[in-house]
Order: structure tokens, then C-alpha cells, then sequence
């Protein structure tokens, strides 16, 4: 009865503090309009703020006065300011990996968020860490994006960015869980669905359907090597995409990834290679109230514990999750509750995963919302509880 009792004590701190935050993210001021025109609730992306970020972040039906400074050359597109904008969240947590703690974990993220178009065709976007769990953890997003590249109706990316990206945004999820699948990396590999460096490509037909195709170190965004490189073997990964609109309500798509690297970075001279591949489906039901997503990976890789003599270095996982979202007034709601189901299988023990968690969150705001989180982690055999704050101004 305590822990509840401090738990709505400190949801009701988070109310009253949050209410005083009045401001707006820069792409909602650079075209005064509501944030509700792109995203429900924030930070979740509605197919009109999809299409705005697919086309370099410029309404195709709205123009924005006074964007660039007139300095007399035609060949120099300036800024007349640089947007910039703030994320901000915090939570209390009750029995984060089993501790039976309780912990103010706030700020738990805080960073700066700039982009835009900085020519015809041409943008840009990047988000940097003041803070994340407590350490200033750097750039993550960070890219170019030449939209329509010689008319063709190719977008083409370039930079940092997550490799996930054109199949769900772990950074657009309304739940604190995450979506393991993406996460996990069997033995020493570093490969997996978050970030990495590389390029990107995108092409969508009338028809429906969206092609993406992404060409990648394979190694993350770690450091550079001290002969700065960033990718340290002679491999580079290709991730694939198709996702096809079917009707107005469903959406199906396939995946696959193949790519390899050299482990043991220790030993330079004895290094052994992982090969690596991944085949997988997606889906999205959505409804004006109701809208339901669905992955599905299956990973092998051939030596992900090169630094381990065994006979059998094989490594499978598979696995994914379900996320299950209502919205009672759809894009209108003040409120939203959301069900997140995750699975990991693998031969390697400490990947494995499953847990089911259940979200339910407040707009004070449109920009500000509040949220309360139970997730049980039935691997495990485990609960934990949140409650804290999201807002972007």
C-alpha cells in the first residue's frame, strides 16, 4: 500500500510540473501549427508526419516565409535561423531488474533536436544527448537526406541512423520497454537493428509499396579506430526492405539482412569471422482507434562466440513483439493505453526475453504527456512499475 501511495504522490508532482510547459518543437513553430498535425500523441508518428519527414521535413502544401536570409546569391541557401527543439523525460521506477528499488530516474533522456531543409532537396537531421540515464551519451541520429535524387523518387540518407528505420522507430515508441528484437546481439556481434552508419535508400510506388535498402558498417557508432576508421574489418552489411499497402487498414512487409564481421578484436592477427543473416515479416492493422503492430525476425549467425572454442558456434535467434494501441477519440484522444508483448528465443542464453507490458499515458499538453507503465517479465519472473513524464517543447 506505500509503494502505491508513493507512486501517485509522485504522479501528481509530475501533473502540477509539468502544466507550466508551454513550449513547441521546432518544426511545429517553423510552420505554426499544432503538433497533433504529425504526430498522436507525441512522439508517434501519424501518416501525415511520415510524409513530411519523408520529404525532408518541408510541407508540400505550405510554405514557410522568410526560411532562408536573401543575400543576393542564388547558389547559397542560409538559415535565417537554426531550428533547434527539446526532448525531456523523467520517470520513478519500482523494481528495475528485479533490485526492489524505488528510483527518481529524472532526467532520464534530455537532448537537442535540430533539422530542416537547408536547400531544394536537400535536409538534414540530428538529435544530441545533454543527458541519457545519466551520461552525456553523444550523437545518435545524425544524417543527410537528398530527397528525390535527379527526379527519380529516390531519397537517399546518409550518416547514422537506425537500421529498424524504415520497419518500426524504437525512438517514436509511446512505452518505456523497448522492442527487444531490435536490441539484442548474440555473443560478441555487433550487429543488430539500432543504430549503425551507413547509407539509405528509399523508393515508394504509387502502388503502395516502399522499397528500402541500406548498405552498412555492421559495427554500430562506436569510437574511431586509431587509424580513423569507424568500420574494423573489410565487410559491409546490406539490409533490405518491402512493405506493401494493402487497403486502407493493412500494411504487410518483408525483410532480410546479410552481412559479416571479424570478432576477437583483441588479436588482431587471429581474428575470426561471424556471417550473419536475418530473414523477417511485419505487419500494421490500423484503425482510427485501434491500431495493431506485428514483427517477426529469425537470425543466424555462424560464430558469433569466436572467442570461445566449441564445436558448435552456430547461434539462432528469433523472436519479436506485438504492440497493440487504442486511442478512444483516435487523433482527438487526451488519453491512450498501449499493449506491448516481446519475445526473444536463442541459443544464447543471455539474449533470451519475454515480457509483457502495459502502458497507459495522459496529454496534458499536446507536447507534454503523462505516463504509467507495468511491465512483467515472465522470463525472469518479475514486475516492474513506472510512472514519469515525456515532453518536447
Amino acid at each position: 500500500m506505500n509503494r502505491l501511495y508513493s507512486l501517485l504522490v509522485v504522479l501528481l508532482m509530475v501533473s502540477f510540473s509539468a502544466q507550466d510547459i508551454w513550449g513547441i518543437p521546432a518544426f511545429a513553430r517553423k510552420y505554426k501549427m499544432s503538433c497533433k498535425t504529425c504526430h498522436a500523441p507525441i512522439p508517434k508518428l501519424k501518416p501525415y508526419g511520415s510524409e513530411f519527414a519523408a520529404n525532408g521535413f518541408v510541407l508540400k502544401d505550405k510554405d514557410a516565409p522568410r526560411y532562408f536570409v536573401k543575400t543576393g546569391d542564388d547558389d547559397l541557401s542560409l538559415l535565417r535561423e537554426l531550428p533547434l527543439a527539446l526532448r525531456f523525460e523523467g520517470y520513478f521506477t519500482y523494481n528495475i531488474r528485479n533490485s526492489e528499488f524505488t528510483d527518481f530516474t529524472a532526467p532520464y533522456v534530455l537532448k537537442i533536436l535540430s533539422g530542416g531543409s537547408i536547400a531544394k532537396d536537400i535536409s538534414y537531421y540530428f538529435y544530441f544527448f545533454f543527458s541519457e540515464r545519466g551520461n552525456v551519451a553523444g550523437i545518435e541520429d545524425a544524417f543527410l537526406m537528398f530527397n528525390n535524387v535527379f527526379s527519380s523518387g529516390v531519397d537517399f540518407y546518409i550518416g547514422q541512423f537506425q537500421v529498424s528505420d524504415p520497419l518500426f522507430k524504437r525512438e517514436l515508441r509511446l512505452t518505456f520497454d523497448d522492442y527487444m528484437i531490435y536490441v539484442v546481439r548474440p555473443g560478441g556481434s555487433k550487429i543488430n537493428f539500432t543504430y549503425d552508419r551507413g547509407i539509405m535508400l528509399n523508393y515508394g510506388f504509387d502502388t503502395g509499396t516502399d522499397i528500402n535498402v541500406e548498405v552498412l558498417n555492421g559495427t554500430g557508432i562506436g569510437e574511431a579506430t586509431l587509424f580513423r576508421s569507424f568500420d574494423d574489418d573489410k565487410y559491409k552489411n546490406i539490409f533490405a526492405n518491402v512493405s506493401q499497402d494493402i487497403g486502407e487498414h493493412f500494411r504487410l512487409g518483408v525483410e532480410g539482412y546479410y552481412g559479416n564481421e571479424l570478432l576477437n578484436n583483441f588479436d588482431t592477427e587471429t581474428r575470426e569471422r561471424n556471417e550473419m543473416w536475418l530473414a523477417g515479416a511485419d505487419a500494421t492493422v490500423s484503425f482510427e482507434k485501434v491500431e495493431l503492430n506485428v514483427q517477426y525476425l529469425y537470425r543466424d549467425d555462424s560464430n558469433p562466440f569466436a572467442h570461445i572454442p566449441s564445436e558448435e558456434r552456430k547461434v539462432i535467434t528469433k523472436g519479436g513483439f506485438a504492440e497493440l494501441i487504442f486511442k478512444p477519440e483516435g487523433d482527438e484522444s487526451d488519453w491512450y493505453a498501449v499493449a506491448l508483448y516481446n519475445k526473444v528465443a536463442s541459443d544464447d542464453p543471455n539474449i533470451r526475453w519475454e515480457s509483457l507490458g502495459l502502458h497507459f499515458g495522459y496529454l496534458a499538453r499536446r507536447n507534454i504527456r503523462l505516463v504509467f507503465e507495468y511491465s512483467y517479465n515472465i522470463e525472469r519472473e518479475f514486475g516492474r512499475v513506472g510512472v514519469g513524464f515525456v515532453s518536447a517543447f
